[in-house]
């Protein structure tokens, strides 16, 4: 009895592999906003902490390299013979040179935002990709800019927790956005991962970007 095409590619198994190498929660939803569904995750525990005098766009750049190093290293130990696309990212806030910490406490967030309070800053989200063909980045700036937030502004936030492990002290996806007075450049790259540049170097690596759009309909 002949095999049918199911069980064909049931033998065959996956024909390609996208990784990434990243833990967040909102860089898998972006990605599944446009139609990714990443095989598995590497989250990469690394030191982020800045060097001295070291520009924000240059921390974003080095944390993203050594994310998907990290990443690469821990894909060794599985099928070599599957053609992946490894990605990783990461996205530093900063007001002037001044790299604004991930908030781990109230207290560091509610610096982060009487600091933006009012005032301009810049967000630069870094991406990396290891493909069968090679290695690929591009580094996203966008300047967004906060109203003046009142003493009931930054409280409320504090409250809703919103802010905790976040670059800045604020989520833009999230109760900040009624902060932001002006955002240029691109939005989802301050959530954490820039769409269009992601999708334009997968799509210029051999990556089928495309391959699961049919599902969503």
């Amino acid at each position: 009895m002949d095999a049918t095409p199911e069980a064909i590619g049931a033998t065959q198994g996956p024909t390609t592999r996208f990784v990434l190498a990243s833990g967040s929660p909102r860089r898998l939803a972006l990605l599944q906003q446009i139609g990714i569904e990443p095989d598995s995750l590497l989250p990469a525990d690394i030191d982020e902490t800045p060097r001295k005098a070291e520009p924000p766009r240059e921390l974003a750049r080095r944390l993203a390299r050594t994310k998907l190093a990290a990443a690469e290293a821990a894909l060794h130990h599985q099928d070599q013979k599957i053609p992946t696309w490894l990605l990783a990212a990461d996205t530093v806030v900063a007001v002037g040179r001044r790299v604004l910490p991930k908030a781990e406490g109230p207290d560091e967030a509610a610096d982060c935002l009487r600091l933006l309070s009012g005032r301009p800053h810049r967000v630069f989200t870094a991406i990396c990709l290891l493909s069968p063909n090679g290695r690929r980045e591009r580094i996203v700036e966008t300047r967004v800019r906060f109203k003046r937030l009142s003493g009931r502004d930054i409280q409320g936030y504090l409250a809703s927790g919103e802010w905790r492990g976040k670059a800045g002290g604020y989520a833009i996806q999230g109760l900040a956005g009624a902060f932001v007075v002006k955002l240029v450049g691109s939005y989802s790259a301050v959530v954490g991962l820039p769409l269009y540049e992601t999708m334009s170097l997968l799509d210029g690596e051999g990556y089928p970007v495309r391959a699961g759009w049919g599902s969503l309909a």
